[in-house]
């Protein structure tokens, strides 16, 4: 069976899709993490990591290795670590634009004046703007 690309770009997403999982493969992006580490770090119970680590490594974005009784994981390719740096990019600067856009409404909110005879609000420039 055929999948289109776009479908395995969004079921490639979906797998991503969960916080745990995100926050793992942002420990991992430094090299093979036990899993004794990793339930340090993550406020999670074992048995939830442990399923959330088999998401993972079924979708072969990490691998595991064991020594003696340690467990490690590890990311599976760098491409993961530049697509969370791709991710934390995007991010910033939506987040830039939407702290642009609050600073302007703020802004305007300062600037603005209602007048007591007409009811109506005044911007900075003294058009007359209907009240919300």
């Amino acid at each position: 069976m055929h999948v289109p690309l776009y479908q395995a770009k969004a079921d490639f997403f979906r797998m991503l899709g969960h916080p745990v999982r995100i926050r793992v493969l942002e420990l991992l992006q430094h090299g093979p993490v036990p899993v004794r580490d990793l339930l340090a770090d993550i406020d999670i119970e074992p048995s939830s990591l442990s399923q959330q680590l088999a998401v993972l490594r079924r979708s072969g974005i990490v691998v595991s290795t064991r020594e003696g009784s340690t467990v490690s994981y590890a990311l599976a390719g760098g491409d993961v670590a530049e697509l969370l740096r791709a991710a934390r990019r995007i991010l910033t600067e939506l987040l830039a634009g939407q702290n642009q856009l609050l600073s302007q409404l703020q802004e305007a909110d300062t600037t603005e004046t209602e007048t007591p005879a007409t009811g109506r609000l005044l911007t900075d420039r003294g058009s007359p703007r209907p009240t919300p």
